[in-house]
């Protein structure tokens, strides 16, 4: 993967809160690089600063020091407004919740993000990434009707209209069954294998394990890498992050 383009960037990316004289600091001085069309893994122990890193990088939350950057665009320049804008158009999200409106249709609810951004989705467009997800014949359903499996590729499959250059994951699998969480993790992997780029939050390490790449963070620093993980390395990797100290 290393002469692959790059999808996301983060130079020395710091992320404190609170008052400078007791800030507590989330991510410290991380530095990453993300290649297009790869399936990253992030995990580490409870604090270590995965979802700030995911808020930073996604720009829902901005660093307190460093630069993020989506492609060329630096996210840490942006107004607000060009920020809500760059979310909508280039970036998908899913997350353990599947957010669904329980009073919409399952192409209604994917049909969503392009209705928001001032779009007339065509059924054929929405119809085809439900396709893609496996729910072709679920586009009439609504949520309450729909396992929670079939949900969250629902909300995926509404992740992956607008045709994001980077799907971010947090806990996806969180709220399902073990088995249902293998098919959710199939479809990921797929659309990184298709050239999507896919960046999950997890602390599985089954579904670490479907990914290119596992990236270890502790105290908010980057602490060890995993290429081609298997399920019994990620686990083995997470137990030495718990008892040795950082």
């Amino acid at each position: 993967m290393k002469n692959q383009p790059t999808a996301v960037r983060l130079d020395s990316v710091t992320r404190s809160f609170g008052k400078p004289s007791e800030a507590v600091t989330a991510l410290d001085a991380v530095s990453l690089t993300i290649p297009r069309g790869s399936f990253t893994a992030i995990m580490g122990p409870s604090g270590s600063g995965k979802s700030t890193l995911l808020q930073c990088t996604a720009g829902l939350d901005r660093p307190t020091a460093g630069r993020v950057f989506l492609g060329d665009t630096d996210l840490t320049v942006l107004s607000e407004r060009k920020l809500t804008l760059l979310r909508r158009e280039r970036i998908g999200f899913v997350f353990q919740a599947f957010n669904l409106l329980p009073a919409l249709t399952a192409e209604q609810n994917v049909a969503l993000p392009l209705r928001l951004a001032g779009r007339r989705p065509a059924r054929t467009e929405v119809r085809a990434v439900l396709e893609r997800v496996g729910l072709g014949d679920r586009a009439r359903h609504r949520p309450g009707e729909l396992s929670g499996g079939q949900q969250q590729r629902v909300a995926l499959a509404r992740a992956l209209v607008t045709r994001p250059e980077v799907l971010f994951a947090d806990e996806p699998t969180g709220a399902l069954d073990s088995q249902t969480g293998r098919e959710v993790l199939t479809l990921l992997r797929a659309m990184a294998d298709a050239g999507q780029t896919v960046i999950m939050v997890t602390h599985d390490p089954v579904a670490a394990s479907y990914a290119d790449r596992v990236v270890f963070l502790a105290d908010g620093s980057v602490r060890d890498e995993l290429d081609d993980p298997a399920a019994e390395q990620v686990a083995a990797r997470m137990t030495a992050l718990a008892v040795v100290p950082c």
